[in-house]
């Protein structure tokens, strides 16, 4: 089953682009910075969704909404936290700093299923840039924190350098009934959480199993691990929601670059419900 989440903001043709000017760009990690793109007008995108970003004459890459949106004085400003994993991420961080103009086609696909999970208690786990997706989700709860129970929030890196946002991880260990766990693969001078997987943090979390959802994004492998040992604990399928990564082209499902078995990750995704996707995430190369 589909989560039907609503989507605005299509233009009428969904392939032209709309000009963002960069305001501001900040290092998180080698390799990683996020982006502040002011767009004229009011921008409606909703956590877990993602835009294509445009470099004019190269080309372009999708990449998810990392914060909330803020709509003020005619304006939205808009956060993507961008990997160079590519030729057009490359060009993002290397040849776009402040002053700069981009492309945004969007917004695509769904989004995390947060008013359906108010009233229970959320887990967030989240495995280097995947944070990112789920950063949202973290300012949401914040923002309207008497609509939701408990709040475990689960982090892990490579290395402590490789996590993004350092710089306000001691604010989400802040929010009202919240619980931050951090993990790095590998031991560092001055560490003072988890060293291991981020997935080695689920036998820690304290909520409702039985009134709980669960958010998930990072590595395949990762998810994979997340899900076996969410399962474990007692959570259902149904709560568990991952976020997938595809190459996804078109961002409308007609190119069919990011199919996933009978779905789209750019249009029925990029979140899914595990009970809908589970016959498909153990299969390799699908």
């Amino acid at each position: 089953m589909k989560v039907e989440l609503q989507k605005d903001n299509y233009t009428a043709n969904p392939f032209v682009f709309r000009k963002a000017l960069v305001v501001n760009k900040v290092e998180e990690a080698p390799g990683i910075y996020t982006y502040f793109l002011k767009f004229d007008g009011e921008f409606k995108i909703l956590p877990g969704q993602f835009n294509m970003l445009y470099v004019y004459g190269l080309g372009e890459v999708p990449i998810s909404l990392s914060n909330l949106p803020i709509f003020r004085n005619g304006y939205t400003l808009l956060e993507h936290t961008v990997r160079v994993m590519g030729a057009v991420t490359k060009a993002i961080t290397l040849g776009l700093g402040i002053g700069s103009f981009i492309g945004i086609r969007g917004p695509y696909g769904n989004g995390w299923p947060l008013k359906d999970a108010e009233g229970r208690d959320i887990t967030i786990v989240g495995g280097g840039i995947g944070i990112a997706p789920l950063r949202p989700i973290i300012k949401y709860v914040e923002r309207e924190r008497e609509k939701f129970g408990r709040m475990n929030i689960l982090l892990g890196a490579r290395t402590p350098r490789d996590m993004p946002y350092k710089y306000e991880l001691d604010k989400y260990g802040a929010i009202l009934n919240t619980k931050l766990l951090l993990s790095s693969d590998t031991p560092a001078d001055g560490w003072v959480h988890h060293v291991g997987f981020v997935t080695d943090l689920i036998n820690n979390i304290d909520v409702n199993i039985k009134n709980s959802v669960v958010f998930v994004c990072g590595p395949e492998v990762m998810m994979r691990v997340a899900v076996k040992k969410l399962l474990g604990r007692g959570f259902r399928k149904e709560d568990i929601y991952l976020s997938l990564e595809r190459r996804m082209r078109c961002g409308i499902g007609v190119c069919g670059t990011c199919q996933f078995g009978h779905y789209f990750v750019c249009r029925d995704g990029p979140v899914f419900r595990y009970s809908d996707i589970e016959d498909y995430l153990w299969v390799e190369g699908i």
